[in-house]
């Protein structure tokens, strides 16, 4: 995954952004301007170079995740054709996100469009190609830059555009490799070994309970969900200071890891449901995105907790119907052994109060009935209207896109037990995720501030598109961390607008 400036032996195909409306350099009906196309324009003659045309549609119409999927399109485009290399060639129009033209772009922009178009051709080239043999694509394709197109940029800031784009993408593909992986690899006591291993001599200080020490902390939920599995259950306490501002309000990420969902003595059934390894999607996101903090040095302090266990059945699983206590004094019936997310995210969010966490996002692969609402392609997203708010549009521009969902206090009563506290699962099967969004707030302090992402329906992709194969799509990480830079960055403004 080379990506090289002015390296004219790797010039390759010239990949052409085409805009509707506007003059190309080779006849190009405006068809085939359309947002996804892709045509090749072969050489006439030898030495004669072939192109590649993408699609933008109209330039007053272009988002940074268009850019970004055009960018992954041509990857996968040249990839495909097994070509090894590509030089990007700057539309003269003028490349920003909002229609600016070329000559009066700020440099800003510049950089905003490149790094998208480079982080879409990174993630564009990603392949879960582990236990492929036969069918394995071979090689990889380089990008090649023109200073001469991004004259707004120095070297140094081409080479930073290209590095940051990176960094986000390496963290991104590190949560899609976590995701895709087998659950005969990666199962709870693999999962907290990769992650010892993964931030060794990092900024990270690392903590992991289990056994007697998650008895003695009342995480109750994780005991009981994992108690069917050979592989016993933990939590991951991870903590990085990326920022000398002690006084930051601690930021908490929580994220679910049950790393094989069979459901517990509500055993799944169907004829292929090995994307039940695919449920510790919310975990590989936050440790995804604490790797791009990592990489980037990003000045922001961050606490990760991943509650992670196996929910499979075995003479040792939890029954239904039973009762599991909790530190905060409220005791849950579990009705339906599948209904695990939540009983580990409550052990999380509790931890979380008691380290002091001003603000928590837990995110998780959680229902299956956000699918039914938003599809694949959008996650839900609960809680506190201002930190909602700033996701929903930090994931408008870098593509992992949220739509706020309403906590139904009516609903509340779907979770009324004849003899417990709390059930697990709503009594009927409708608002399940809003039910499921309800049972976790009972476990949020008052004092933090808190949001639920439930990313189930955005976990995967079921074919390729834009710059994902079929399989993980790495969802959350860009998310989380930028939201974790923008939080460091608002709080560090509030105290100098203070100490003016």
């Amino acid at each position: 995954m080379h990506i090289t400036i002015d390296k004219a032996e790797s010039a390759g195909v010239l990949l052409y952004p085409s805009y509707a409306g506007e003059a190309f350099l080779y006849p190009l009906g405006e068809a085939r301007k359309r947002p996804g196309t892709v045509t090749w324009l072969y050489g006439r003659a030898e030495g004669e170079t072939d192109a590649l045309a993408l699609g933008m549609g109209e330039r007053g119409q272009e988002t940074l995740e268009r850019i970004r999927r055009a960018g992954g399109t041509a990857a996968r485009a040249l990839l495909l054709e097994g070509r090894s290399g590509g030089t990007l060639v700057r539309s003269r129009g003028g490349c920003a996100a909002d229609g600016a033209s070329a000559s009066g772009e700020r440099p800003a922009e510049a950089a905003e469009w490149l790094q998208a178009w480079i982080e879409g051709w990174l993630l564009g080239l990603y392949r879960f190609d582990k236990y492929r043999n036969a069918t394995r694509i071979s090689g990889d394709v380089s990008l090649n830059l023109r200073s001469e197109d991004w004259a707004e940029l120095s070297r140094s800031e081409l080479e930073a555009v290209i590095g940051t784009a990176r960094h986000r993408a390496e963290g991104a593909n590190l949560t899609r490799d976590w995701v895709n992986e087998t659950p005969d690899t990666l199962n709870p006591d693999t999962f907290v070994e990769w992650t010892l291993e993964l931030f060794r001599d990092k900024p990270v200080g690392i903590r992991v309970y289990r056994g007697q020490e998650l008895a003695d902390r009342g995480m109750n939920g994780l005991l009981t969900v994992g108690a069917g599995s050979e592989h016993a259950p933990a939590l991951i306490e991870l903590r990085y200071e990326g920022s000398a501002d002690a006084k930051a309000p601690m930021l908490a990420l929580v994220g679910k890891a049950v790393t094989f969902d069979m459901g517990g003595m509500n055993a799944k059934t169907g004829r292929d449901i090995s994307d039940a390894r695919m449920d510790m999607g919310g975990a590989a996101a936050v440790i995804g995105a604490l790797d791009i903090l990592v990489r980037q040095r990003a000045e922001t302090s961050v606490t990760a907790l991943i509650a992670v266990a196996d929910n499979v059945p075995d003479a040792r699983a939890a029954l239904p119907s039973t009762v599991i206590r909790y530190p905060n004094g409220l005791t849950v019936q579990v009705a339906n052994t599948d209904g695990e997310g939540r009983l580990v995210l409550a052990d999380a969010l509790i931890h979380a109060a008691k380290l002091g966490a001003a603000q928590a996002i837990d995110i998780a692969t959680l229902t299956g009935n956000v699918g039914d609402a938003l599809g694949l392609g959008i996650a839900g997203i609960w809680g506190d209207s201002g930190m909602t708010r700033r996701l929903v549009e930090i994931g408008e521009r870098n593509g992992e896109r949220l739509w706020p969902m309403p906590l139904m206090d009516e609903y509340e009563s779907e979770l009324k037990s004849h003899y417990a506290d709390l059930r697990n699962v709503g009594t009927s099967t409708l608002a399940g995720a809003i039910v499921a969004a309800l049972f976790i707030r009972r476990f949020v302090a008052e004092s933090m501030g808190w949001v639920h992402i439930d990313m189930a329906g955005t976990v995967q992709y079921k074919q390729d598109t834009g710059y994902a194969e079929a399989g993980a799509t790495g969802y959350g990480a860009r998310l989380l961390a930028d939201y974790a830079v923008q939080y460091a960055r608002e709080h560090q403004r509030g105290e100098r607008e203070d100490s003016q």
